[in-house]
């Protein structure tokens, strides 16, 4: 069973509640509390945030300009859509317009889907072939996408519940470290079985077209041997779902990064909140920062698996959540 399935139903039964898990997912559940009231969850998404505002943020797109118009410093990017959403909207913007963006703001930027998750399609692009391929792949599976300008700095996931902080961690994209044997492919796939024994989806594909184009750039391939101790980074993207690691700031997190994530989450309507922030260093007053984005369901089973310490951080945030919505 999912981590995070585990954890809720076992603080639900803490509660004195009745839980019924979909059995073939293991993912969503039904719980009746005490006094009656009823409660679902899918995965990390509960009923703890509003839908207007946890749709908004689910849109990357339109969070972005809100939170722009309130002041935040947002990423700097634009929106492009396939043929039969420009054959509907009032100023179409194509992917052929994308491309001319693109080199507006400057290569390499980030393309990625509009309204997705997970990191899933990602893609830190530098020419224009590189831009058609990621742009079409989308357009499999999307109706939309961003491009952004490229931002460089240390990627932070600051976890807020209302008014507190629950965690503040560092997102570090896929990599491996080299033992002086082992080819890069024998590495990731180690990795990967390692991860994969944690019993959560983790998304890392040998075949993902970025990893490899990731390598070339390095001069590297799947069957480069590294020399011990030497760490090749495979993505750009720092999601924890793609394989990334992380590092736990949460003691450390300096006050004007609490009070900036706090701020946000209420801008935004929400009470639960995952704020993406690239930045330097999270444990220093505020200097500078991009605000990358805001997730109304965050993730944290990868966080949990840090240890104890952090699985307490996560059963403690959601005994808060169910008892939140036992009350209301």
């Amino acid at each position: 069973m999912r981590l995070i399935t585990v954890i809720l139903q076992k603080l639900a039964i803490e509660m004195g509640a009745s839980v019924l898990i979909e059995p073939e997912s293991e993912l969503i559940g039904h719980i009746t509390f005490k006094n009656g009231k009823t409660t679902v969850f899918n995965n990390t998404r509960l009923n703890i945030n509003g839908f207007g505002s946890a749709h908004l943020a689910q849109d990357k797109g339109f969070s972005n300009y809100f939170l722009h118009q309130l002041g935040y410093k947002v990423t700097e990017g634009k929106t492009f859509f396939n043929e039969k959403i420009c054959a509907k909207i009032a100023n179409p913007r194509n992917v052929d317009d994308g491309w001319d963006y693109a080199q507006e703001l400057g290569l390499p930027v980030i393309v990625k889907p509009l309204n997705l998750s997970l990191g899933i399609l990602v893609t830190k692009v530098y020419d224009k072939s590189e831009y058609y391929e990621v742009a079409a792949r989308i357009f499999n599976i999307n109706s939309g996408l961003i491009v952004e300008r490229f931002y460089s700095g240390n990627d932070f996931r600051i976890l807020v519940l209302d008014n507190e902080i629950i965690a503040a961690y560092q997102r570090i994209p896929l990599s491996v470290i080299g033992d002086g044997k082992s080819t890069i492919l024998k590495l990731l796939e180690i990795k990967r079985e390692q991860l994969i024994k944690t019993g959560e989806k983790i998304l890392i594909d040998l075949e993902d077209f970025r990893i490899i184009q990731k390598l070339q750039k390095q001069h590297l391939t799947f069957d480069s041997i590294l020399a011990k101790d030497t760490l090749v980074y495979l993505l750009d993207n720092a999601n924890l779902s793609t394989g990334g690691d992380s590092i736990d700031f949460t003691e450390n997190l300096h006050p004007d990064f609490q009070q900036l994530a706090i701020k946000i989450t209420k801008d935004m309507g929400l009470r639960l909140a995952g704020v993406d922030i690239l930045t330097t260093d999270i444990t220093q007053p505020l200097v500078d920062y991009t605000l990358l984005e805001i997730n109304s369901a965050p993730g944290l089973a990868h966080y949990a698996s840090l240890g104890e310490k952090q699985i307490q951080k996560v059963e403690n945030l959601y005994r808060k959540i169910l008892q939140a919505l036992e009350k209301e």
